[in-house]
């Protein structure tokens, strides 16, 4: 059942008994539910978590503002502080835009964190293959920098070229997306005082191995494991290896 939080202004469901031990957080365009396997397995094995709805998807609203990954760590800052000082820091599990917001919340506020566990995050922008654009949408952004185009020509080319993400998006949730494909985090992945295990799809295209091997070259201790048939929804097409990742972190770490 969805519970409320932070006022109303994030919803989630817990599993277990307790604090939460463990945060889980969903990727882009996708709710809770992805993690429900993830839950359950923890579960099984004594663990609570809490997974929720990231604002702007699921039963959460969009924020108030078009943010990047940064400022929805800090709008759930206060949450992860509650929990922890209830119980114990919380390992942090992000998938995709989710794992973004996660090593932003476990730069921000080392104390509340125990450990993270990542899948297909986006971590640093110049390992990510380049996305082709057409010549025609290259000419309506030149143009629009010299102010040559209006603004409404220049969203109409995003629409028409844009990728799906975009054109599905709409609103702050647009804004949203703008704000954090641009964003790289090798301020928090040098900043991090706490395990980062990661947990990747061997047949990830949209988030290729190449990016998660250049993030574990920036954290000294961090591990990486690649799932052979697995893409880029690790959470359901792999919950168990995240499920075992948080168990190992949370052993290694009590």
């Amino acid at each position: 059942m969805l519970r409320a939080f932070l006022d109303g202004a994030v919803f989630g469901t817990t599993k277990g008994d307790g604090a939460p031990r463990v945060l889980l957080l969903h990727g882009w365009r996708r709710t809770h539910d992805d993690f429900d396997r993830v839950a359950d397995a923890l579960e099984s094995r004594g663990v609570s978590s809490l997974s929720l709805d990231l604002p702007g998807f699921g039963a959460t609203p969009a924020p108030a503002v078009g943010m990047g990954a940064r400022g929805y760590a800090a709008q759930l800052a206060g949450l992860v502080e509650s929990v922890a000082s209830s119980g114990s820091p919380m390992v942090l599990v992000g998938h995709s835009f989710g794992g973004r917001v996660a090593i932003c919340l476990a730069a921000s506020a080392p104390d509340c964190v125990a450990g993270i566990v990542l899948s297909s995050v986006p971590l640093v922008r110049a390992a990510l293959p380049h996305a082709t654009m057409s010549r025609r949408y290259r000419a309506v952004r030149s143009a629009a920098r010299l102010g040559l185009v209006s603004a409404a020509r220049l969203e109409a080319a995003r629409r028409r070229h844009g990728s799906a993400d975009y054109r599905a998006a709409t609103g702050v949730v647009r804004d949203v997306l703008v704000a954090t494909v641009s964003e790289s985090y090798e301020p928090e992945l040098a900043a991090l005082g706490c395990p980062m295990a990661l947990i990747w799809g061997a047949s990830d295209t949209t988030v290729p191995l190449d990016v998660a091997r250049a993030a574990l070259d920036m954290v000294p201790g961090a591990t990486l494991d690649v799932v052979d048939g697995v893409g880029h929804l690790v959470p359901t097409e792999a919950p168990d290896r995240l499920a075992a990742a948080v168990l190992t972190m949370l052993r290694g770490t009590s």
